[in-house]
């Protein structure tokens, strides 16, 4: 049996029954797709060693640690696979330690900075065409919901009504949770849905739609449209992005108080030390205030 077709075996099971989406199942297919390239063997063949030194030889090319890290767990899982359907008798990646990958602290817009994109994204919408409220639609439900901007682009229009308070989403690996949406973000995606009605989009089944081949707009669009309108804002172009939006709606929200575990079910994690990556955001801006803002500082 060749290694193209295990790897084919393995990700028609990713998503048949786990569910994955395209771009994770693109992303196991170029990590073991690398490690047979790399490899000495055959996959079916490999043992530990052979996946140790492939380790090895990710650290020599300059991989990062959480890279490498990924790529280990994509050998585990693989190896579980073949181990379950009975074609190997072990699992050579078990055992293997992963590295521990150093944890950066997401960079995040402040609340000014994210009020200047609002701001300036409102203004454009008002008296602008389709473009503009669609823009204005996406930041501020994006801030609003603090959705992957994956998760955003793909709702269906049948997602959000006149009543509308909170939003069904799918999220990865298919898990479904509710978000809550509010009156400023529900409002902006009304207007944008009352522009679409009257436009060639009219018939199409999602709230962001588009001519690509998807049929809804892409998280690269996005991206460049939210560049667009950091410039216009005033605001670090750099500092802006879908994702960032995100890290801002998850960073204020505890800044003002709120619970850990309800931030975590709104962000959609599986895990709570995922989202506690935020607590330590703030940490080192108290840190920061104190050492820059405090009178006995100098």
């Amino acid at each position: 049996m060749t290694d193209a077709s295990l790897i084919d075996q393995f990700l028609e099971m990713l998503a048949a029954e786990k569910g994955r989406a395209k771009n994770s199942l693109q992303a196991y297919e170029r990590d073991l797709t690398d490690f047979a390239e790399h490899s000495t063997c055959k996959l079916i063949d490999a043992d530990a060693q052979d996946i140790r030194d492939y380790l090895a030889g990710l650290y020599w090319r300059g991989l990062k640690a959480g890279t490498v890290a990924r790529r280990l767990s994509a050998l585990r899982q693989f190896y579980l696979f073949l181990y379950s359907d009975g074609l190997r008798g072990d699992n050579p990646a078990k055992n293997i330690e992963s590295p521990r990958p150093e944890q950066k602290l997401p960079k995040v817009l402040s609340e000014a900075d994210v009020d200047r994109l609002l701001d300036t994204a409102e203004l454009q919408a008002n008296g602008g065409g389709v473009a503009e409220k669609r823009l204005h639609a996406l930041v501020e439900t994006l801030y609003a919901t603090g959705l992957r901007v994956s998760e955003l682009v793909t709702l269906p229009k049948r997602a959000v009504g006149p009543d509308t308070a909170m939003i069904m989403v799918r999220g990865k690996g298919g898990r479904e949770r509710m978000v809550p949406l509010g009156d400023k973000a529900r409002h902006a995606l009304l207007d944008h849905m009352a522009a679409v009605a009257v436009s060639p989009f009219k018939d199409s089944p999602y709230l962001f739609p588009s001519r690509g081949k998807e049929g809804y707009l892409t998280r690269r669009r996005v991206g460049q449209l939210m560049k667009d309108l950091a410039v216009a804002a005033g605001v670090m172009p750099s500092a802006v992005s879908p994702h960032k939006l995100r890290h801002a709606f998850a960073t204020h929200l505890l800044a003002h108080g709120a619970d850990l575990r309800a931030v975590q079910q709104m962000l959609g994690h599986a895990d709570i030390s995922t989202t506690q990556i935020y607590t330590h955001v703030l940490e080192e801006r108290l840190k920061s205030l104190v050492l820059t803002k405090h009178p006995m500082s100098d």
